[in-house]
């Protein structure tokens, strides 16, 4: 495609959820630091919130990338699984052998027997969920019992909830009142700001190898980004891989306004309000011809 074309050595906007490519935008960089400091305190629940594409499972492998040295952690990426499931999935994370066909009870005694090893050997353990929002309720109240494994000193478990607003939603329902309750900390990841994309387009290309990566994309083309995407990460990644596509296949090296408005175009994701006014004026056009015939 175009990576040799701009002495790329790999393609700077895939979505991968890549950790080397971890924007610390205001924040990405507020959120990470509310999870550092409530799990160094002990805090048993953590919750962060973002809408789609603005990076929160980015953000969560950063936050394990971050715990490896000195915690134990398990990562379930897709939580939507029933409170037994969950159960054997944690202790799974966390390397415990257990027959799949145990007990509950004795499922739980073992989990309480693994991270009481841990504690002993001064190791936190943090149990991170991403897609938190797809946990059925009865699960909730599953990692709410885990997270009761506990010493007269402290908690053994920590849990960090990555979800969508409507994780929000589902917390707030009465039955679910005592984990929410629970959560002494939370924090959202909101979109870049209008002056943070082109920082973010130039860091991404200089992560992939770009020489001169601030002259690849024109000021006009860097607002033309911001704009149809109101600052959602993954959007920007889509329409600028899009615009450098187009400007390969014209043999340029410069992105500029119309190759973003072109991608936009061909993108279903972003409003069709901010789509140009050239292609409504198409859709309109077309309209109105098939109606009128016979």
């Amino acid at each position: 495609m175009y990576r040799r074309h701009f002495g790329l050595r790999e393609l700077p906007f895939s979505l991968t959820p890549d950790t080397a490519f971890f924007f610390a935008h205001r924040g990405a960089q507020a959120a990470l630091n509310t999870l550092l400091v409530a799990l160094r305190s002990g805090e048993g629940f953590v919750k962060i919130v973002a809408e789609v594409g603005c990076g929160k499972t980015l953000l969560c492998r950063r936050l394990l990338a971050s715990l490896a040295a000195d915690c134990e952690t398990a990562y379930i990426p897709n939580p939507a699984l029933d409170s037994r499931t969950m159960l054997l999935a944690v202790c799974e994370e966390l390397a415990i052998a257990i027959d799949a066909n145990e007990s509950a009870h004795r499922v739980v005694k073992e989990l309480k027997r693994c991270l009481l090893a841990h504690a002993y050997a001064k190791r936190r353990v943090v149990l991170v969920i991403d897609e938190a929002q797809s946990i059925p309720d009865e699960t909730v109240e599953a990692l709410r019992l885990m997270s009761n494994i506990e010493t007269e000193k402290q908690k053994l478990l920590q849990i960090v909830l990555f979800g969508q607003p409507e994780l929000d939603v589902k917390l707030a329902q009465p039955h679910l009142r005592q984990l929410l309750q629970r959560i002494s900390f939370a924090d959202r990841i909101a979109p870049l700001r209008n002056a943070e994309v082109g920082t973010y387009v130039v860091h991404r290309l200089q992560v992939a190898g770009a020489m001169g990566a601030e002259q690849i994309f024109n000021n006009a083309a860097i607002a033309e980004l911001s704009r149809r995407t109101d600052g959602t990460p993954r959007l920007i990644n889509v329409l600028a891989h899009k615009a450098m596509m187009l400007a390969y296949g014209e043999g340029v090296r410069h992105i500029d306004a119309r190759h973003v408005v072109l991608a936009a175009e061909d993108t279903p994701a972003v409003p069709l309000v901010l789509r140009s006014g050239m292609w409504l004026k198409r859709r309109l056009f077309a309209s109105s011809y098939h109606a009128g015939s016979p």
